[in-house]
């Protein structure tokens, strides 16, 4: 009898272990509205309040997200850029991790953001400049106060990222 009982009792643990190896796996909770979920390779998911978040970074990469910076920024525009002024001098615009450009011509201020697939440079003089790529080099455009960065440049010449790396 207790022979029975044994090999019962095996069986059952046996078909229960079964059944779990195909019950269903849980459906993802829904999120809420103001949070981001992250989804880890192990599957698990760990969602996050937005109005506790100040910034997101990936480190060793330059690229940084809130705060003060718009939108994700690619390494491969930060760094000081020694371009052409229309007029065949070369001067240098420096692109920060934080969105924040200066330009060595008055010595200028001012912000940048990724969009378009260039950099777009917004001078606290009202002038604006965009870095973008061309073939295998890139150019940089520029535009006087008052045009916006789809009219047609004042000048493109021809731009090199001279530290080619953060700053």
């Amino acid at each position: 009898m207790r022979k029975n009982v044994l090999v019962a009792g095996l069986s059952a643990l046996l078909c229960l272990s079964t059944l779990n190896g195909f019950a269903k796996t849980p459906a993802a909770s829904k999120s809420a509205d103001g949070t981001i979920v992250l989804v880890f390779k192990d599957g698990h998911r760990q969602s996050f309040n937005l109005a506790e978040i100040d910034r997101v970074e990936f480190p060793n990469s330059a690229v940084a997200m809130g705060g003060s910076t718009a939108s994700l920024l690619p390494p491969r525009f930060i760094g000081k850029w020694e371009v052409g002024d229309g007029n065949g001098s070369n001067f240098y615009i420096t692109l920060e991790t934080t969105g924040d450009a200066k330009r060595s011509i008055g010595n200028v201020r001012g912000h940048w953001v990724y969009e378009g697939g260039e950099a777009r440079i917004t001078w606290d003089d009202g002038a604006q400049d965009a870095i973008r790529r061309s073939g295998t080099g890139y150019q940089k455009r520029a535009f006087s106060e008052g045009k916006s960065f789809t009219d047609e440049p004042d000048n493109v010449t021809n731009a090199q990222n001279r530290t080619p790396h953060p700053i």
